[in-house]
């Protein structure tokens, strides 16, 4: 394996997506050679035509690395580490891209900006192609207009040696998590990934920095993470809905939304003050709007239930303070609102239940905020959570559902692949219920030979994937606090009569 070939073949790779000019050949050559420890070249690095991905040019250097005792121990981790190193060398200053984005901004519009991000985030090789390209997606039809299914497969998982290594590495406090500002160009170890090439957009949101920067693994187009500048932690108030819509007036093409701030209904990171963001319409924001009414005490804002299976209060108004002022009235009375006749709880023994996932986008010239009403109330029949994923769809997902399943779209652990795949196959076999049993699909018997009585398929693994869809549909009214049914509604208008100033 000629090394000196490979580093001039990512160099040419660098140079046909204008991430360097020819004058900066040389100087990062040099410096690829120091990261490996070579200390001589055998060719100067001549203009090639850059044909192959960066992700394929980095897995041969990555294997001579591994060959040539570079890395410690070939693992996802170490490699990780190693390549990423590799690509900062061609990586621009911070400063300098946000000096470009500003310029994009100025001369094309906001729109071309972030597009240009987007697409150096992954030419930089910080999102990375060749694992968002392993994610499964499909849509499922139902009532409410197709759901997004993805199963997540571009994270990928540790194997025992890693985990091993990462138990004996030294714990450090710096950065404080995965989400502050000290990650942007960190070099990462076994316990915290390389981020040499991360780089993020400073906004300011209701008179305060933050950061625009794009995930790493990227579940829908262009899917950035919004982060306060300080390690605060998460809390719905009346500044969350400002922060939104301050945002969606600079970013109009972009939804954004933050994950609820109370365990269980809450997202991974609830220690560092963050939203989501994207150039995306989820199934949610397609979705219709019943007993939709002005606002008496905010004249102008008009606010009604959406068609979908969680419980949402759209709010839309044209004065974006009014709509904030709205949203601020419609929190304060759901965290204290009580109908035990559908079992809504707002706290036990001083532990309050309610809050809400707020998400805002920009339609028609006017400010929209969607405020999904959550309760983590548990009991003893749901001990997870009341309106979590309830204990017989656990086969499929028991995680938490956070904002981007909120609005119509669920992320499904990796598992589910091959899980699937054999359960397929036993279905398609002489006799399903032996081939499942014993296996690691053996969880999905029960389901799946109930949802194949359903009706003939023809191919098994598809007609899964839409009863995976139909599982989702299912978690979906599970997490909503006022159900789909004729009482679960009139509970619901009782609410809105509150929040729009009637008698019940």
């Amino acid at each position: 394996m000629n090394i000196d070939a490979l580093l001039n073949e990512l160099i040419d790779y660098a140079a046909s997506k204008h991430l360097i000019e020819t004058q900066d050949r040389i100087y990062c050559k040099n410096q690829l050679l120091s990261i490996l420890d070579i200390t001589e070249s055998i060719e100067r690095p001549a203009k090639g035509d850059g044909a192959r991905e960066a992700a394929a040019i980095l897995q041969d250097i990555l294997d001579w690395a591994a060959e040539n005792g570079v890395l410690e121990q070939n693992t996802v981790t170490e490699r990780d580490l190693l390549d990423t190193k590799l690509m900062d060398v061609f990586a621009q200053r911070p400063s300098d891209v946000t000096r470009r984005f500003r310029e994009l901004e100025r001369e094309k519009g906001i729109r071309e900006a972030t597009a240009w991000f987007y697409e150096w985030c992954q030419d930089i090789h910080y999102i990375r192609r060749d694992r968002i390209a392993k994610n499964l997606s499909w849509k499922t039809p139902t009532e409410y207009g197709a759901l997004d299914i993805t199963i997540n497969l571009s994270k990928p998982e540790k194997d025992p040696k890693e985990i091993q290594a990462a138990k004996k590495a030294v714990v450090s406090s710096y950065p404080l998590c995965l989400l502050c500002q000290e990650n942007v160009g960190y070099a990462g170890h076994l316990n915290h990934p390389a981020r040499q090439n991360l780089r993020t957009i400073p906004v300011k949101l209701a008179d305060e920095e933050w950061h625009v920067q794009f995930s790493p693994y990227v579940y829908y187009h262009e899917h950035a993470i919004v982060l306060k500048a300080d390690h605060e932690p998460m809390k719905i108030t009346a500044d969350t809905f400002l922060r939104l819509l301050d945002f969606v007036e600079q970013y109009p093409h972009y939804f954004i939304g933050s994950n609820a701030d109370l365990p269980i209904v809450g997202g991974s990171i609830l220690s560092h003050d963050h939203y989501q963001a994207g150039r995306y319409e989820f199934p949610m924001a397609r979705a219709e709007v019943d007993n939709k009414e002005e606002l008496a005490a905010h004249p102008g804002v008009t606010a009604g239930r959406v068609r979908w299976p969680m419980s949402v209060v759209r709010l839309s108004g044209k004065d974006k303070h009014s709509v904030v002022r709205a949203g601020e009235d419609i929190l304060r009375q759901w965290k204290q609102y009580e109908d035990r006749s559908v079992q809504i709880i707002p706290e036990t023994d001083g532990t309050p239940h309610h809050t809400i996932t707020p998400i805002a986008r920009m339609r028609a010239e006017q400010f929209e905020l969607d405020l999904v009403l959550r309760s983590n109330l548990t009991s003893e029949e749901h001990p997870m959570g009341i309106y979590h994923p309830h204990e017989e769809v656990h086969h499929i997902k028991k995680e938490n559902i956070g904002l981007i399943e909120v609005m119509g779209l669920a992320v499904l652990p990796g598992r589910l692949d091959k899980e699937l795949e054999l359960t397929a196959e036993a279905l398609n076999s002489a006799d399903p219920e032996a081939a499942l049993k014993d296996s690691i699909a053996e969880k999905h018997a029960a389901w799946a030979l109930e949802a194949v009585e359903k009706g003939e398929a023809v191919d098994k693994k598809a007609f899964l994937e839409q009863e995976v869809g139909n599982v989702f549909h299912t978690i979906l009214h599970h997490a909503g606090v006022f159900k789909r049914t004729g009482e679960g509604l009139d509970a619901f208008d009782r609410f809105l009569h509150t929040v729009q100033g009637k008698r019940p």
